[in-house]
């Protein structure tokens, strides 16, 4: 079962970098009903150009989030979204992200999908 929530919380436990603008969760098809996803932050942001995560500032790529399910990748990138959506309401970290001009998720080879959230005022 992916367990977004903890790997979250262990890789929020520090502060981003402050030149991140936007963070995006790299989603991969490692085969066999095995996913994985990448935190990475970019140094722009632009919701009209679907290209925005290219620039890429920031990547965690030595703690990957791994996981088993047996669907199919638009199934696996609805449901990261949903748990990212639950982490955003709940989760221990939430304000960090919710601190970034925008945030979104998809496979690498694919779209990106922008994940709404109210900004915090501060």
């Amino acid at each position: 079962m992916l367990e977004l929530a903890e790997w979250l919380d262990s890789l929020l436990q520090e502060p981003l970098p402050r030149d991140i603008a936007a963070v995006n969760f790299n989603l991969y098809d490692d085969g066999d009903h095995c996913w994985s996803a990448e935190l990475i932050g970019a140094g722009s942001f632009d919701a009209d150009d679907p290209d925005w995560a290219c620039d890429e500032v920031y990547a965690a790529r030595d703690s990957l989030l791994r996981w088993e399910q047996n669907a199919s990748w638009e199934q696996v990138l609805e449901d990261f979204i949903a748990q990212l959506e639950a982490y955003l309401e709940n989760g221990r970290c939430k304000d960090q992200l919710k601190s970034f001009q925008g945030l979104g998720a998809g496979f690498v080879d694919g779209d990106i999908v922008l994940v709404d959230f109210e900004q915090d005022e501060g």
